[in-house]
């Protein structure tokens, strides 16, 4: 995985996301679906969407492919 320049600064990628929402986006750029990424947090289905739903808006995109390009472009991606 490339690392990001902003990965080594204090609040790292994606500053405006919670430490769990990042790990939230980075699974879903890995690929996984929300059934996946709950079973692996050991949440609700519901928490995901939840989760999900912040990281659209505070990232401004309008689905998760357009969230899945920021994040592997930032190199962010948990496989």
């Amino acid at each position: 995985m490339l690392r990001h320049p902003q990965a080594d600064r204090p609040g790292g990628l994606f500053p405006e996301l919670t430490e769990r929402e990042r790990e939230v986006l980075g699974l879903i750029a890995g690929g996984h679906n929300n059934a996946e990424i709950a079973r692996q947090l050991f949440v609700s289905g519901k928490t995901v969407r939840n989760h999900i739903t912040n990281i659209f808006s505070k990232l401004q995109v309008a689905d998760r492919a357009q969230a899945i390009v920021l994040a592997r472009d930032a190199g962010l991606a948990s496989g």
